[in-house]
């Protein structure tokens, strides 16, 4: 692999483990509340969490990095949808355990979920290796969405 592809595969998984790691910090102790909240069955321990979400940020990015190295003329479009999506992604935990808004994080939650499958539809004209890498984050954002809207209706 050239160096220069080798350096957007880090700049892109790098960006993403950055945001995911901002956020993670600026909801500060999170998880304690997690386990203090009433939670649905098939909730994961609160460890998983970290784990499953560094994963997804490799990948997400991997995915970004596959479709920059592409030149493809329409690349510029998947990536304003990337960033766009990291940016909603970013905003998930504050809204959900920094406001505590639990139901509009919910919302919140649906748009990202459409805004990733529009990435991902995108990286398909692109690469489709690229959009296969982002299966497991959708199939994350359904299950954190059964989590979110659960733990909402369980507090209730």
């Amino acid at each position: 692999m050239k160096a220069s592809k080798l350096k957007a595969y880090i700049i892109f998984i790098l960006a993403a483990l950055l945001v995911g790691g901002l956020a993670g910090a600026l909801v500060g102790d999170s998880m304690a509340e997690y386990d203090a909240m009433g939670k649905p069955a098939l909730s994961p321990p609160a460890y998983v969490f970290p784990v499953a979400w560094t994963l997804l940020y490799v990948l997400m990015g991997a995915g970004a990095a596959m479709v920059y190295n592409s030149g493809a003329p329409d690349r510029w479009r998947a990536l304003t949808l990337y960033v766009l999506q990291l940016a909603a992604n970013f905003l998930w935990p504050l809204i959900f355990f920094g406001l505590g808004a639990r139901s509009w994080a919910f919302a919140w939650l649906l748009l990202l979920f459409a805004l990733v499958l529009a990435m991902a539809l995108s990286f398909w004209k692109i690469s489709r290796k690229a959009a296969l890498l982002q299966i497991p984050y959708l199939a994350w954002l359904l299950f954190a969405g059964y989590l979110n809207l659960a733990t909402l209706l369980i507090d209730r």
